[in-house]
């Protein structure tokens, strides 16, 4: 077959060639273009050394020379150019020991992981497949490169990269392979925690992350952290938006919100997911607000955001079971809560402590000492204001902190 590459990337190889190099586009690139797909980025592959790279385009980045690399930047974008290599042993499967640049393209295509990634193709538009990716991806199936206990000894990532690219395509990871995973699956210990994070997300963020099962029934789900074996994304979580902390939240409906906060920080998640995403679990447990009263401080507590998030989970039946309803009567609720939320928002409600008609320094003009006190009454006149905007006037707002304050020194 032919295929059509972006005119950056012909130009590249193109160059490349007529300084008496063979290149190719490789990898991902290839594979998701027969799919129809958008490249997320192109790679190419060369025989021509790093240094003879870098003289033959103006600008350009060692991103990796130790390994081949280096980045070609052309037309505001970055393509990652690396030299045919072989590569030596993988003493702590996870890294070659050492690398060896080769002129065969052949050598540097059969050290690559499952045979859909191998593929290759000239500038020309003439596909370079010796494994055999064409057929596999027709028949929708992940397949290691030679030797599958191989490739997964070199490098034990490969094993749950495997799992991810059966859920972004939903392909099936053929026998061979995946007998390999569950044989060396205790070796998934030497890939660093952040690297399984990153896999995961993918995973958790594709179109398929039910697909997740795999890594229970390949035994590698005791191997990604303390608390995973919780983890159980379904055919629900494909029905949410692909963010990642509302995503995991669903993942982990069957975990308590601290075991969620502590398999994100030993999976080492940033800080702002792991956040959102405890927060989410503990909001699964409460059941929604009733009425717009109730609304307005949930919506003051969690922010908009979240609380749409929380929609989107209750919507898609997670944390039906600390629900009054079910079933149309639940659906008819959220609607209204919905519906709610867009008349609170379209008014202009007060929902944070920067919303209201007085601050701090009214208060203080009071004779309300700062500190505790202070933010103590701030959140008072929230708590008064959530339970009607209408009480959100200067006036209205000073008196009810001058009689609050009086009854305070009062000791009442």
């Amino acid at each position: 077959m032919r295929m059509h590459l972006p005119e950056t990337v012909r130009e590249i190889l193109r160059k490349l060639e007529t300084a008496g190099h063979q290149a190719y586009a490789v990898g991902g690139c290839v594979r998701d273009s027969i799919l129809g797909k958008e490249p997320d980025d192109w790679d190419i592959t060369t025989d021509a050394r790093p240094e003879e790279v870098k003289d033959l385009f103006p600008r350009t980045v060692d991103t990796g020379l130790q390994h081949g690399t280096v980045t070609v930047l052309m037309g505001g974008e970055g393509y990652e150019v690396t030299t045919y290599r072989i590569d030596g042993a993988y003493t702590d499967g996870r890294h070659p020991d050492s690398i060896r640049f080769t002129p065969s393209l052949e050598e540097d295509l059969k050290r690559r992981d499952f045979t859909i990634n191998a593929m290759a193709v000239s500038e020309r538009g003439e596909l370079v497949d010796l494994f055999g990716g064409q057929e596999d991806l027709r028949q929708g199936c992940i397949r290691c490169v030679g030797d599958a206990r191989e490739r997964f000894r070199e490098d034990a990532l490969r094993m749950l990269r495997a799992v991810r690219f059966a859920a972004q395509l939903n392909f099936a990871i053929e026998a061979e392979s995946f007998a390999a995973i569950a044989e060396l699956s205790e070796n998934l210990k030497l890939v660093s925690k952040e690297r399984i994070l990153a896999e995961l997300s993918k995973l958790l963020l594709s179109d398929h992350p039910e697909k997740a099962e795999l890594l229970y029934e390949s035994g590698l789900a005791p191997q990604m952290a303390t608390h995973f074996p919780g983890f159980h994304p379904d055919y629900r979580t494909a029905t949410l938006p692909k963010e990642k902390a509302l995503r995991f939240a669903a993942a982990s409906e069957a975990l308590l919100p601290a075991e969620l906060a502590a398999l994100l920080k030993e999976l080492k998640s940033d800080r702002a997911t792991a956040e959102r995403a405890r927060l989410l679990a503990e909001e699964l447990k409460r059941p929604l607000p009733s009425g717009e009263a109730a609304l307005r401080k949930r919506l003051s507590a969690i922010g908009d955001e979240a609380f749409l998030q929380l929609m989107c989970l209750k919507e898609a039946g997670y944390g039906a079971g600390g629900e009054p309803c079910s079933g149309e009567a639940l659906a008819a609720r959220l609607a209204n809560l919905r519906a709610l939320r867009e008349g609170i928002l379209k008014r202009g409600d007060c929902l944070g402590l920067s919303d209201l008609a007085i601050g701090g320094a009214d208060l203080l003009a009071l004779g309300i000492p700062k500190g505790p006190a202070l933010g103590d009454c701030l959140r008072t006149l929230l708590d008064y204001v959530l339970e009607d905007p209408a009480r959100n006037k200067r006036a209205l707002l000073l008196a009810y902190a001058k009689e609050r304050q009086n009854k305070n020194d009062r000791g009442q």
